[in-house]
């Protein structure tokens, strides 16, 4: 198999399966269990050969389940190093989470392991290590079809974002840390989180309230967007020097699957000429609304549903770069159409994401309306100078399966945070105090000096990671635990 179509597999779920064929009759024994692998792989990053590492089932990256199937998977370490994965989305009970000595240790090289669970949910999920690994491409996607899926008669194309270096994680790190190395200890998996939960301006600004508007304060300093120049912005692997081709038909119909898996970069998604319909994020149906660009921030997904038009043509579909010219994207293209060359820097800088199109999301299906049992604030701190950063305020929650809480995060520092909840999804109910009925997801972003108060039921017993998904700020303190009983 040559390399572009060892890429391409990334962009092209397999759908139109039918649920029967994954489910056994009775008396017959279940299906093996499916192989993933974790493994390294050469990749041509700007003319120059890079040793990445890869999640591939069959020489294919990722994972794709039809309806009705079970997450039933052997995760093989080929590496010579340990390492684990978080299936990022998913609601696996706790052991099976995957990360580092939460409860189970990461996988040796040569290990394997098997993981076993229903599926609860549909949609665009994906699987990343969760240790600095991530950075150096130890991703894919993870997508769990509906009948409606399997059903539809429309091409989908899968697009897995992520920023590259030629340098080794720790490097990048160490120079975030002035060579102090963070927090990390044992192989880049485990953190200490404590440094910063004292902050004496987090603790001056307790008192102001879910509802005070932090984007009124100045003197505080400029917005930092990005920590790391990357040599490089990938999309299923290539750059927009060299950008995979992905054939489609005229008049056709495409579901686009868009994954933000980069370490430390956001994007906003543009499909230039194509009309699109925002339909989902993070995995959860939205009502559709018209989108002509889509924030998409660490971690996040974003599922557009888009119409080619009955002519010949190419339509780029491009992820610019949070605060600058640099951007990358794949092109649909009908047969034989001309592909003009595509940029990967422009002199136009976007702007930084905000909440504009978060606050007008709502969800097809919300949480059922009822009071919070518990209600918190939790602060996220830190800055640029010490790159420290700290999630403070959720110390030793302990909550019941079943209750409702209600977190109310305050982003006291200068840059924007991600926040992922493990094992849980959960809704956007307000933006700077006013309560909205927003979207369901598992990822949020949260701009500097602006609150965003998130609800959930707790779920199934464990000691659930919550953390910032810029990895740099989760690896120096921005994470902690929700413990469920």
């Amino acid at each position: 198999m040559n390399r572009r179509d060892f890429l391409k597999t990334a962009s092209l779920a397999v759908g139109g399966l039918a649920a029967s064929q994954f489910v056994p009759r009775i008396g017959r024994a279940a299906p093996a269990p499916r192989q993933l692998t974790i493994d390294t792989r050469i990749l041509e990053v700007n003319g120059k050969p890079a040793t990445v590492y890869g999640l591939t089932e069959n020489g294919k990256p990722g994972l794709t389940f039809a309806p009705g199937e079970r997450f039933s998977v052997s995760l093989n370490n080929r590496l010579k190093e340990d390492t684990i994965i978080h299936w990022h989305g998913l609601t696996p009970p706790w052991e099976q989470d995957g990360v580092a000595d939460n409860p189970l240790p990461m996988l040796k090289g040569g290990e394997t392991r098997p993981y076993d669970f229903a599926l609860e949910e549909t949609g665009t999920f994906w699987m990343h290590a969760h240790t600095l690994q991530e950075q150096n491409l130890l991703a894919a996607p993870l997508i769990v079809h509906s009948k409606e899926d399997a059903a539809a008669d429309r091409q989908e194309v899968v697009i897995l974002l992520h920023d590259f270096s030629f340098k080794p994680a720790e490097e990048l790190l160490s120079t975030l840390t002035g060579g102090k190395g963070g927090h990390m200890m044992h192989g880049a998996h485990q953190m200490d989180h404590g440094s910063m939960g004292k902050m004496s301006m987090q603790h001056d600004m307790t008192s102001m309230g879910s509802g005070h508007d932090m984007s009124a304060m100045g003197g505080m300093g400029a917005m930092d967007l990005n920590d790391i120049e990357y040599d490089a912005y990938l999309a299923n692997d290539r750059t927009l020097d060299d950008p995979e081709i992905v054939t489609v038909e005229k008049g056709g119909r495409i579901r686009l699957r868009i994954i933000n898996g980069a370490a430390s970069t956001a994007f906003h998604l543009t499909t230039g000429k194509l009309a699109a319909r925002l339909v989902a994020v993070d995995g959860h149906a939205i009502v559709p609304m018209t989108a002509e660009t889509v924030p998409i921030s660490m971690g996040q997904r974003i599922d557009l549903d888009v119409e080619i038009p009955k002519d010949d043509g190419a339509f780029p579909i491009l992820a610019l770069r949070e605060g600058t010219g640099d951007r990358t994207g794949i092109v649909l293209a009908t047969p034989g159409a001309k592909i003009d060359r595509l940029a990967a820097k422009i002199g136009t800088k976007t702007q930084p994401l905000d909440l504009t199109l978060e606050s007008a999301l709502r969800s097809t299906a919300p949480l059922a309306n009822r009071p919070a049992d518990k209600a918190l604030m939790a602060h996220l701190s830190g800055d640029m100078a010490s790159y420290q950063w700290a999630l403070a305020g959720l110390e030793d929650l302990k909550l019941k399966s079943g209750e409702r809480v209600e977190i109310a995060m305050m982003n006291m520092s200068m840059m924007a945070h991600p926040m992922h909840l493990h094992g849980h999804a959960f809704q956007v109910v307000a933006i700077d105090g006013q309560r909205m009925a927003g979207a369901v997801r598992d990822t949020v972003l949260v701009p500097p000096m602006k609150t965003v108060t998130i609800a959930f039921d707790a779920g199934k017993p464990g000691h659930w990671p919550f953390h910032c998904h810029h990895l740099y700020h989760m690896v120096t303190g921005m994470m902690t635990h929700i413990e469920v009983a």
